[in-house]
């Protein structure tokens, strides 16, 4: 397996089975371009087989921390590691650029991520209640 930070907005069109619909390429091209945005993806033999996106959030009072915005592993490769060593190489990435810490906000009746992010060092930090704005209807 290899894992390389994707540069271009090709990449992410090579890789859009993995995520949840087609990879549109000014949108592509604006996560790549923005400060703070960063998508890794897990090559098996030269094929896309899981990705792992990041977004870094700095306040004046706390510092830079990591948001790991998305993982996904192909079906096919399931169960081989590959999303624990994305969310490893996302936890270095944020290490080596100065973060404070790294979170991600899960269904608690996802066990398969749970287990991912367990896996791969997280703490349960305990439950909490999210709230959403759909901000495209209003």
């Amino acid at each position: 397996m290899d894992i390389r930070r994707a540069r271009d907005a090709a990449e992410l069109a090579a890789a859009e089975g993995l995520l949840d619909g087609p990879a549109r390429p000014e949108w592509s091209e604006r996560f790549l371009g923005s400060a703070g945005h960063l998508m890794l993806i897990a090559y098996v033999d030269g094929v896309p087989a899981g990705m792992v996106s990041g977004v870094e959030m700095t306040h004046p009072d706390k510092g830079t921390e990591m948001c790991l915005y998305e993982l996904s592993v192909d079906e096919g490769y399931r169960r081989r590691g590959i999303g624990r060593a994305l969310t490893r190489a996302l936890a270095d990435e944020a290490r080596a650029r100065g973060c404070y810490g790294m979170w991600v906000a899960v269904d608690t009746d996802n066990d398969e991520a749970l287990a991912t992010y367990d896996s791969a060092g997280a703490e349960d930090e305990g439950l909490f209640v999210m709230r959403g704005w759909n901000l495209r209807d209003a």
